[in-house]
């Protein structure tokens, strides 16, 4: 037999808006220390927005950390011709080509794929 207890419905609704708000400010902490340590980082408005407006992520990020194509091409030693390939959506680039591209622009594979 399970233990049961009543209460009034405004004690429990009290409850559940202190638990939700418990939620709140752990995901909140949890964001702060992720930022704090380096593991997430905050994107400018403006990037972000060119993300969600479809831009190719590799241009984007590119571009965020102040990258030409070329310097982008030293870094990852993913070729030039390629870069530019997959930024203008004619290649898709292999899974090691991606892998390259993101450990140099300092992202995941996830943050450069559509």
């Amino acid at each position: 037999m399970a233990d049961t207890i009543t209460i009034d419905r405004a004690v429990y609704d009290e409850m559940r808006a202190a638990m939700d708000e418990l939620a709140d400010l752990r995901a909140y902490d949890r964001a702060t220390a992720a930022l704090a340590s380096g593991e997430e980082e905050l994107i400018p408005a403006a990037f972000a927005e060119r993300l969600i407006s479809g831009e190719p992520p590799l241009r984007v990020y590119r571009e965020l950390r102040g990258m030409t194509q070329a310097a982008l091409s030293d870094a990852s030693g993913v070729n030039r011709v390629q870069i530019v390939n997959i930024e203008g959506g004619d290649a898709q680039g292999s899974v090691q080509t991606l892998r390259k591209l993101a450990d140099a622009l300092g992202v995941t594979i996830d943050d450069l794929v559509d």
